[in-house]
């Protein structure tokens, strides 16, 4: 993959900014200077190395490998970033939650999340409870599946 000329792009040691060596896998941060919507070192969470000489096509700019992974534990969904924080605080508000881990399945615009948890006992009123992470989501539809424990879930479809 051939760089925008337009755009600087570092790969970097995820956490500390420091750049990596060329064939080394870093986090890809971006600078563009676009007056619509600039970027300055924006830390994109994807990894990828710089690939050294030039293009078959002849273009010289920088070549990386493309998409190589995540340099942290964030996802996008529908367009929007998914923080582990966030996972963290839906299952803070219910202390029957022992476990919980956010699954991401589907391809680009038809993607899904599911919140799986692990619980102690499922809440009395499950689906008064689990409405209020999605309280501000039309497109969150809470379900709940039970066995022992009872792993509840919640979808946005």
């Amino acid at each position: 993959m051939v760089v925008d000329e337009g755009v600087i792009v570092e790969i970097v040691r995820p956490g500390t900014g420091d750049p990596v060596a060329d064939g080394e896998v870093g986090e890809v941060v971006v600078t563009t200077l676009n007056a619509g919507y600039p970027l300055i070192r924006f830390g994109t969470g994807d990894l990828s190395a710089v690939l050294p000489g030039i293009d078959a096509t002849g273009r010289t700019n920088m070549r990386i490998k493309g998409w190589l992974g995540r340099a942290d534990q964030t996802t996008k969904v529908r367009g929007m970033f998914v923080h582990p924080s966030q996972v963290a605080d839906v299952s803070r508000r219910f202390p029957e939650v022992l476990k919980a881990r956010l699954v991401v399945s589907g391809e680009m615009a038809n993607d899904r999340m599911t919140l799986q948890v692990e619980a102690s006992s499922a809440p009395q009123d499950w689906r008064r409870a689990s409405a209020r992470p999605c309280a501000t989501s039309p497109s969150c539809a809470p379900t709940c599946r039970s066995s022992s424990p009872a792993p509840c879930r919640t979808t946005a479809r």
